[in-house]
This record gives C-alpha cells, structure tokens and sequence, in this order.
C-alpha cells in the first residue's frame, strides 16, 4: 500500500474514532442531565420564593416616616402575581404534557416486536449483532468506529464502499475478538478525500423494538438497553429488508 494511502488511512480511522467518542460523551451527558423544562420549572419557582421573601422584607423595615410609595407598591405586587401565574402556568402545562405522553405511551405499545431505523448515534446491540447502513460511491474508502459507554474504542473498521446503499453488519466482538455483552453503544462513520480531508458520513442505525418509554423531553423507543428518541425514527417495519447490502467490504 502506498504511503500516502497509509497516511489517509491513519487519519481516517482517528477521525472516526474521535467523532465515536465524543458521541458517547454526549450521550452519557445527556443521561445524566435533568430536562431542560424541569430545570427551567425549578428555576422559576425559586424565583418566586425569592421574591415573596424580599417583598416581605422589605415591608417589615421599610421606613414608617416614609413607606413606599403606593405607585410602586402596586407594581411590586403585580410582578408578583405575574410570577405567580406563571408558575402554576408552568406545572398545569407539564401536568397537561404527563398526560398526552400517558396516551402516546399506550398507543405507541404496537410498536414493540418490529424495527426501527433511526437518524442517531446509538448503535443499539442485540442478541450479539447490530448493524447501520449509509449511501456510498464506488470505491470510496470509510471508517467505522464503535466506542462504548464509557467512550473507549472497542471496534474500528476500514473499508471500500460500494454504490449506493451499503450495510455495515456487526458480529459484537471488539478489535480483539472478544465477544461484547448488548447494550448502547456509540458510532461514527467517517470517509476521507484524495487531499487527506476527512468528512463524516450520514447513517441509519437499524434495531428490534423492545419497550416504549417517557424520555426527558420526548417519547422514546427502547432497542434492548439503547434508548432512542422516537423523533428520530425514520421507519418501522415489521421484518427486516436490505437493499445494495455491501456485507462482504463493510462487514464486521
């Protein structure tokens, strides 16, 4: 192999096993955080309670000889209220969303038992086997990386693409051989062009829904312990189909 493919090569797998790290990172971010409409509820109400305590406050040692003046009396009040309203606003919303999300829950409950192709990072492995598909050119050279919760690099795979749709298939083993327990893992596709310049790739990720859950701030779907959005399924079907699989380039 040329120097140079060597070079492109290096990079490309380093590219890819960059972008798969920072996925996992931001996915374990984003388990760990609280919802954004939580933290802006809490945040709210304690708003509120600050104010009441400095309006109190500032009654009890306001100057008898000159108190406030009613004007401004008045309109601390109706900031007051103001908050108030917006906090009971707040709760009668998330109380309203509770309840949709109940009816989504138990209409979306069909969904179990079929695959789900998804636009996400989360490489979902099931039963030892996961896979993803991407459109490609003849010939062109791709990186798979595959990290794991915790963002350390298990799996890295290069390859040469065909035309058109292609399906990367993997058997659950890492770098070593060793066979890897189901759970969410993180991937990254990434290709490199003649000057060395490396781009990521779009991809699907295709898995067996198992459950339906309330997520943070949408509904989510379950693929084994792999948690992902419903917004970013992009189709559900009841058995499995292929097209343009390229298995024996881009095989695991």
């Amino acid at each position: 192999m040329a120097t140079s493919a060597i070079t492109n090569e290096n990079t490309l797998i380093r590219a890819a096993e960059a972008s798969a790290r920072s996925a996992a990172n931001s996915s374990a971010t984003s388990a760990s955080g609280t919802s954004s409409s939580t933290a802006a509820l809490t945040s709210l109400a304690d708003n509120y309670t600050t104010f009441l305590t400095l309006l109190t406050t500032q009654l009890q040692h306001q100057d008898p000889s000159s108190p406030m003046s009613s004007d401004t009396f008045t309109q601390e009040l109706a900031q007051f209220a103001g908050v108030e309203q917006q906090v009971q606003t707040n709760k009668n919303l998330a109380s309203l969303i509770s309840l949709n999300e109940g009816s989504q829950l138990t209409s979306d409950a069909s969904l179990v038992g079929q695959t789900a192709t998804a636009n996400t990072t989360t490489l979902p492995l099931q039963n030892g086997s996961a896979s993803l598909s991407f459109e490609g050119s003849s010939g062109q050279t791709v990186a798979i990386a595959v990290a794991n919760s915790a963002g350390v690099i298990v799996k890295d795979v290069v390859a040469s693409a065909s035309n058109g749709t292609n399906t990367w298939t993997w058997d659950g083993t890492d770098n070593n051989g060793n066979q890897l327990s189901n759970g969410a893992y993180s991937v990254a596709v990434e290709t490199v062009s003649s000057s060395g310049t490396t781009s990521d790739v779009p991809f699907t990720v295709s898995g067996t829904i198992t459950g339906v859950a309330k997520g943070d701030s949408d509904m989510e779907v379950e693929m084994g312990d792999a948690h992902i959005p419903l917004s970013d399924v992009t189709n559900v079907s009841s058995a499995t189909t292929s097209t343009g699989t390229n298995s024996g380039s881009t095989g695991s």
